[in-house]
């Protein structure tokens, strides 16, 4: 492995007489001081703090420190870049290294690649060799100049408000898509940035807080961004245990039924009631259950003081034991039998937050009202492009994730505060968040046989209003940095 480079004196070079290329990397960053803060500020929206990051191409070392690693490493072809990274940062390792050389023994959380990749002469080859350096959970984030800002950037270069380099490949995000995927990576996401790379008030503002998300402007964006992960490792049944949260509120007589038609999944499955002061008797139900079903892991749970679904199923996952945790609501208008549907799509790899979508197939009559219908898909769309992964169906009930991937969300939820009485969009928000990979499965909705339901269209639809505002300000606008 190559020895960071440790010397404390020095920096890159930056005399007047000097080509453009050897100028130095800080004059060029105070020069354009609005894009790079940009820069840190989404990467800081994608890297968890306190994480394990490696940064290819890493020049002075910025981008890296702005993430706040817990361990950090930056790799540079430039002897100078990474002298003067090792001066500024003495906290991070920097080494002298050819990208398509790497040869590094260790894992990291994070493989961070800002606007180099186009300066690689065999990306698929440096893309091949980060394979070593990651576990089943790192993410690849890439960023890289929209290549319809070619003649705009090269002008830049002539004029000297842009730092030349002697050999740029202009790739549209499709052929670094494509490139991942032959190199064995799974892409998660794709998002653009940054109509206007100056700060001019109020121009500034205008493009980037608002024209920047327009459909189509978007795709004129100077910074096009991707989020992968390696290719998952399909898993055994008897490598994951199964807890199944049951949220209830007055569903007595759908207790047996949930009990009944709930399967046993992988190498064990525990259901969890988590009973909301029911009035009618549910609680009783369910203990009579446990009593009748001794054959089955069963548990009640009582919400207490707590309301809401969404508090009740933070109850149930911080009860639960089992490696995977998913949601079935007690109304078993979302059938039960579609559990092993979602219990494969995590197993296998295909997603790690697996949401369940109602609008697919047809629901029976009286499954769900008109109105709540229209809601749903228009709701479904916003946040699709409100997220940047594809959302049919927001609020169906039936939600899969892994427990560890639930606790990163946990430990996060600051970012968005405490907001969802739902349940749904604290785990859609933080999958998001946190770069897992979402995939719906469609079930048959069903109409209720029991009870009546606790959502009411026109409260709860101004809550979801309520929080689009906040995907839109934390996502979009990216809100605060973390």
């Amino acid at each position: 492995m190559a020895e960071p480079n440790t010397q404390s004196s020095g920096s890159c070079k930056s005399r007047a007489d000097e080509p453009p290329a050897e100028k130095s990397l800080l004059r060029w960053r105070k020069r354009n001081a609005y894009y790079y803060a940009w820069l840190n500020r989404v990467y800081r929206f994608f890297v968890r703090p306190n994480s394990r990051v490696l940064h290819i191409g890493c020049e002075c070392g910025d981008l890296l420190a702005a993430v706040e690693p817990s361990y950090g490493v930056g790799v540079d072809a430039s002897p100078d870049a990474v002298q003067l990274a090792s001066k500024r940062f003495p906290h991070l390792r920097f080494f002298v290294m050819d990208p398509h050389e790497l040869s590094l023994d260790e894992k990291f959380d994070y493989v961070l690649i800002c606007n180099s990749l186009g300066q690689w002469h065999d990306i698929q080859q440096v893309l091949e060799s980060i394979h070593p350096l990651m576990h089943e959970g790192t993410r690849v984030v890439i960023s890289y100049y929209n290549y319809l800002w070619e003649a705009i950037l090269n002008i830049g270069s002539l004029v000297g408000i842009r730092r030349p380099h002697a050999y740029q490949n202009w790739l549209p995000p499709e052929d670094i898509g494509n490139l991942l995927r032959l190199s064995n990576f799974d892409v998660i996401r794709s998002s653009s940035y940054l109509l206007l790379p100056k700060r001019i008030p109020p121009f500034t503002t205008l493009c980037n807080y608002f024209l920047s998300l327009v459909p189509v402007l978007r795709y004129f964006n100077l910074v096009n961004l991707l989020v992968a992960r390696p290719m998952p490792v399909p898993r055994r049944d008897e490598d994951l245990s199964l807890s199944v949260i049951v949220p209830c509120r007055n569903e007595r007589g759908n207790v047996e039924g949930a009990v009944t038609r709930i399967p046993e999944l992988g190498r064990e499955t525990e259901i969890i009631f988590v009973d909301g002061n029911s009035t009618d008797g549910t609680a009783d139900e369910i203990e009579a259950q446990i009593v009748k079903h001794p054959e089955r892991k069963i548990r009640l749970i009582h919400q207490g003081d707590g309301v809401g679904k969404g508090d009740a199923v933070r109850k149930g996952f911080a009860a639960a034991s089992g490696d995977v945790l998913v949601i079935q609501d007690a109304d078993l208008t979302a059938p039960p039998e579609d559990l092993p549907k979602f219990f494969r799509a995590l197993r296998d790899g295909k997603g790690e937050f697996v949401n369940g979508s109602r609008l697919v197939y047809p629901m029976e009559k009286q499954a769900m009202r008109f109105l709540n219908l229209f809601g749903n898909k228009f709701f479904g769309a916003l946040f699709t492009w409100l997220l940047g992964q594809r959302f049919r169906d927001t609020l169906c009930g039936t939600k899969m994730i892994r427990k560890s991937d639930y606790e990163l969300i946990e430990a996060n939820r600051a970012y968005f505060g405490d907001f969802d009485p739902f349940g749904d969009f604290d785990l859609i928000f933080g999958a998001i968040k946190q770069n897992l990979k979402v995939v719906e499965v469609p079930v048959t909705y069903r109409a209720r046989t029991y009870g009546t339901t606790n959502i009411s269209r026109f409260r709860h639809g101004w809550l979801l209003l309520r929080m689009s505002w906040i995907a839109f300000k934390k996502i979009k606008w990216l809100g605060k940095t973390r």
